[in-house]
């Protein structure tokens, strides 16, 4: 293994691109320090001392679910207890509050709810333009775009366009899971195929929209799935340049149908680190604070993570299922957070414009 290591670091200096098997035998790695160094050295290569984050607020308008995926604990089925639909007075409520907290973009993901038709995702969109046009829309994973799809019978690319013009500024990344089939069927046998997410993908970015990428882990892939994903997703980057940030999402099992623990600090720091390494054409990996919880977000700094998301406000998936980190954090917290990891914050926009930066020595 520490030959292996040897011959990764020769290629990261060099700035060459990793193998499959080299992104394995880190995955495999238990020294933890000496990957850790060589994503942090990837990342100063690419983003210098600068970490990335975002005022924004996330928006859940449903969370009625035709799909019940056995790794979700956020979905309910219409008429159960929890079970909720937002009124568009509440989704609007939620936007004049973010909109108070100076956020600068909406996150709006939920699930696909069998009688809300396309055209209540359209008139969202168009509402929460017209009354907050200050506010980027990032909106709906490939999986909804999926959805509503089939909810019309109208192309991927016509169904992409509409969104696009009522208002839709990107997408969040989410639904991806694992894309590996044999893992996939048993997580969510009901949710769109791998090749399906990167389709939607395809035609996001074809279209003139960013997007985020993502990967669960933690539950019931192995470390060649991982890889697998991490393959695919960088395949389709070089191909269209169309995502911005890659997000690892662990597995959090409270309240689901997978009987698992949480995931280790050794497997999260990992995940970051061997993204970092391996997909070198991402410029932006990120360390969702929600999912890891800010102490290890804060560490992730040094292992190759350069953003980790924002302020949040309100976060109901990965709560539903037994996330320990709070809902909210301010700016003055994230900056600090960056600070003392020794980095430089930076508030950016959803598309990485810079809106403020705290050089060193800055109030």
């Amino acid at each position: 293994m520490e030959a292996e290591l040897r011959t990764i670091r020769d290629k990261v200096g060099a700035g060459r691109r990793l193998s499959e098997e080299d992104a394995l035998a880190l995955y495999r790695s238990r020294d933890l320090i000496s990957v850790g160094e060589m994503a942090d050295f990837a990342n100063r290569r690419k983003n210098g001392d600068r970490v990335y984050f975002i005022v924004n607020r996330h928006i859940n308008p449903t969370n009625i679910c035709v799909n019940r995926c056995r790794f979700c604990a956020f979905s309910k089925t219409k008429g159960e207890p929890l079970a909720y639909t937002m009124t568009m007075e509440e989704v609007l409520r939620r936007a004049e509050e973010a909109q108070a907290q100076k956020a600068t973009e909406l996150h709006i993901v939920g699930g696909l709810h069998p009688d809300l038709p396309f055209d209540f995702y359209l008139a969202m969109l168009g509402t929460l333009r017209e009354r907050f046009p200050s506010m980027h829309l990032q909106a709906f994973t490939a999986v909804e775009i999926d959805y509503f799809a089939k909810l019309t019978g109208l192309p991927l690319d016509e169904v992409i366009r509409r969104l696009k013009e009522a208002g839709l500024g990107s997408l969040p990344g989410g639904g991806a899971e694992i894309f590996a089939p044999e893992v996939r069927n048993r997580i969510c046998p009901e949710k769109i195929s791998g090749d399906r997410w990167l389709e939607v993908m395809e035609a996001v970015h074809a279209a003139g929209l960013r997007s985020n990428a993502t990967m669960l882990y933690g539950h019931v892939e192995t470390p060649e799935s991982r890889v697998d994903h991490l393959r695919r997703l960088r395949e389709l980057q070089d191909r269209t340049g169309g995502f911005q940030s890659f997000i690892p999402l662990a597995f959090h099992p409270k309240n689901t149908q997978i009987a698992k623990g949480y995931t280790t600090g050794l497997e999260d720091l990992l995940a970051l680190a061997v993204a970092r390494l391996y997909l070198d054409n991402f410029a932006h990996v990120k360390s969702f604070w929600i999912m890891v919880g800010p102490k290890l977000a804060q560490i992730s700094l040094h292992f190759g993570v350069n953003d980790i998301d924002g302020t949040v406000v309100e976060e109901r998936i990965t709560h539903a299922a037994g996330a320990q980190a709070g809902q909210e954090m301010t700016v003055s917290e994230l900056v600090t957070m960056i600070r003392q990891a020794g980095r430089v914050p930076v508030e950016r926009d959803t598309l990485y414009r810079v809106v403020r930066e705290w050089p060193e020595g800055s109030a």
